[in-house]
């Protein structure tokens, strides 16, 4: 098994490009980092410089003041300014006209399976748009994601797919009315923004009923302490079949920072606790710590269900049953979704959601 491990982490690092956000940043100005000579100069430093937005120096630079109703005098000044100090758009993600053709996927863990498999196909539809896809690991940080989002305004990026992490919400208000933005995987309920997101209430509902009418009665979710919708969303439809057949239900919630070993015994002591019949994991992450506990104390394996899929699950005996996601379609979507915002505001909102689609292997019929 380790070595099946290993070989899907290779895989996924080896299919994956990235970027870093240096660990320590140097606490510098940015007058003093252009004059020692550390930097070329930003489009955000002229934007400081001037005394206008970004996205104002943008449209000048690609000839869209008039377009863009900006007065003549602020235009003739940041003209005059980026003469003056020998401003040049960065060549390397720029086409001919002057127009960005780099698309930031804003991801929690371009290591993950799903996350990687999804960037995969974004990077295929977006090649045939012509656009290359710059990929970024937030890590569900929001001071990386802050980093990454104001590297991506001096590159000047024509569009960002977001995995929003916790506490990113002031962000995105400021963010949405500057470059435009899809959320993807979960979104924010209190910042107006498009996004593409699978049926996750849905999805866990439809397990979960499915468990129940093949006669368990101890049914219980291993879940984690988290606030994102889709983390709610699979709470909501577990809950919801549960009710449904007047059952009682059994809830573990885990910090997602937890080492995965104490991940494990903390599954097998719920399982064992509760006598459970059969056990649904939030995220497959949750499930390969709980596949863990369940070899390492030895415990009679309950029927089991797992949002989301993983390489691993079918080279499991039993084959490990999944609430599947359709990556090809959120990608197609997301990518959909980004070109209109790109092209222009859109009439309205774009709230997309994704079906899921169970998939029964041995776990759930041994």
């Amino acid at each position: 098994m380790d070595i099946i491990v290993k070989f899907a982490h290779y895989y996924i690092f080896y299919h994956t490009l990235s970027i870093s956000v240096p660990r320590s940043i140097k606490k510098i100005s940015r007058l003093e980092s252009i004059m020692a000579g550390e930097k070329r100069i930003s489009i955000s430093d002229v934007a400081k410089a001037v005394g206008v937005s970004i996205t104002t120096v943008s449209f000048i630079l690609n000839g869209k003041a008039k377009e863009r109703r900006i007065s003549e005098a602020v235009n003739r000044r940041v003209l005059d300014y980026v003469k003056q100090v020998g401003y040049k758009p960065s060549r390397s993600i720029r086409k001919a006209g002057g127009k960005a053709k780099v698309l930031a996927f804003l991801s929690e863990n371009i290591a993950d399976p799903f996350f990687s498999e999804v960037g995969r196909h974004i990077e295929t539809l977006a090649a045939e748009l012509g656009y290359q896809v710059l990929y970024c690991d937030t890590r569900n940080d929001v001071n990386r994601a802050n980093q990454y989002i104001q590297l991506c305004i001096e590159k000047e990026i024509e569009g960002l797919i977001v995995v929003p992490p916790e506490n990113f919400e002031k962000t995105a208000e400021k963010m949405k009315q500057r470059i435009p933005m899809v959320m993807f995987d979960r979104y924010l309920p209190t910042v107006e923004t498009s996004y593409v997101v699978s049926d996750n209430r849905t999805g866990a509902y439809n397990a979960t009923k499915y468990l129940l009418e093949q006669g368990n009665k101890r049914i219980g979710l291993v879940s984690l302490y988290s606030s994102h919708t889709h983390i709610r969303g699979r709470l909501d439809g577990y809950m919801e079949a549960m009710d449904e057949f007047r059952m009682q239900s059994f809830i573990r919630k885990l910090s997602a920072d937890s080492p995965a070993a104490e991940t494990a015994i903390q599954i097998a002591e719920f399982l064992v606790d509760n006598k459970l019949d059969a056990v649904l994991f939030a995220t497959h992450c949750l499930a390969v710590d709980g596949l863990s506990g369940i070899r390492e104390k030895d415990i009679v394996m309950p029927r089991i269900v797992t949002f989301d899929d993983h390489v691993l699950f079918n080279h499991y005996r039993p084959a490990i049953s999944a609430v599947v996601q359709d990556v090809e379609q959120l990608a197609k979507k997301l990518l959909e979704t980004l070109a209109a915002e790109i092209k222009g505001k859109p009439e309205a909102i774009s709230k997309i959601v994704v079906p899921c689609k169970l998939e029964v292997r041995e776990s759930l019929i041994f």
